[in-house]
């Protein structure tokens, strides 16, 4: 049963990565063509069951068997955005969850049209963004650099509430501090993970498909989002530690990372978590 309390403890979040650990989601992800093996290789660490299927033959088949559904527009053409609004469709339709990665949301009219036509068909479940993306697609006029940030997390935390709102769903800010929304004005802010994570292709968009894992086995999208971001973050915190600590760099973190995500104990996770809510 969704529940909408606000208070969220270790524990809560350890039982929803042992539901992914054990549950084997499986994710059906339309993403870009930059992270699409490393998003892969995460859901797989994780313990989800990843599927990238985009042809338009069998996109509906797949979100129809799917458990959650997440939507990527990082290397955007029409063929795939409309894979991905065929896919939301049958996602809507079915009452899974959804999560829209709206990356480089604000760069170009083109990006800006897609997403409008994705929100046309249905609103998803989570959307997920750095700040600049997540102002974009509250509507506010802000141009994103690519498909990096060109505004901080405290900048968009109105934006963030507005969207939720407007969806009525949740909305996750990426940056140094997460953020995550919902439309009952739940919030939680995360401060895990290291610098280094953000010098690596893929860690964001693999943010997005970890919340599309754990929406699939936490009906609260809300705590599934945190529970996701909390994850990564302390995942990529432990990892980078390591890795510095053996005189490796950013290469060595990537690896570092899935073996943080397969291993991560609990003990370790309670530990550093460092988690906020409100309502």
């Amino acid at each position: 049963m969704t529940t909408a309390s606000s208070v969220l403890h270790p524990s809560d979040l350890w039982a929803d990565v042992l539901a992914v650990r054990s549950g084997h989601p499986l994710v059906h992800s339309i993403t870009n063509l930059v992270v699409m093996n490393y998003n892969a290789n995460v859901l797989l660490a994780m313990g989800a069951a990843p599927v990238m299927a985009h042809a338009h033959e069998e996109v509906a088949d797949m979100a129809a068997i799917a458990q959650a559904l997440v939507l990527n527009i990082g290397t955007l053409e029409p063929y795939w955005i409309e894979s991905m609004r065929q896919a939301l469709q049958i996602a809507s339709k079915r009452g899974i969850k959804t999560v829209l990665d709206p990356v480089g949301a604000g760069a170009t009219s083109y990006r800006n049209k897609s997403i409008s036509a994705l929100l046309a068909v249905a609103s998803p479940s989570v959307i997920r963004g750095n700040a600049s993306e997540i102002m974009s697609v509250a509507g506010s006029a802000v141009q994103t650099r690519g498909v990096d940030s060109s505004a901080a997390v405290a900048d968009a935390l109105q934006a963030g509430r507005d969207l939720a709102r407007q969806t009525g769903g949740v909305v996750c800010i990426s940056g140094e501090v997460d953020q995550v929304f919902d439309a009952q004005d739940r919030r939680a802010s995360l401060s895990n993970g290291h610098e280094w994570m953000t010098r690596i292709t893929g860690v964001g968009c693999s943010a997005s498909a970890l919340v599309g894992a754990f929406c699939a086995v936490q009906p609260d999208a809300w705590r599934a989002t945190v529970s996701a971001m909390a994850y990564l973050g302390v995942a990529g915190e432990v990892a980078a530690e390591q890795v510095i600590a053996s005189g490796g760099g950013v290469g060595s973190l990537q690896i570092a990372l899935l073996d943080q995500l397969q291993l991560l104990d609990q003990a370790s996770f309670a530990q550093r978590l460092k988690l906020h809510t409100a309502a």
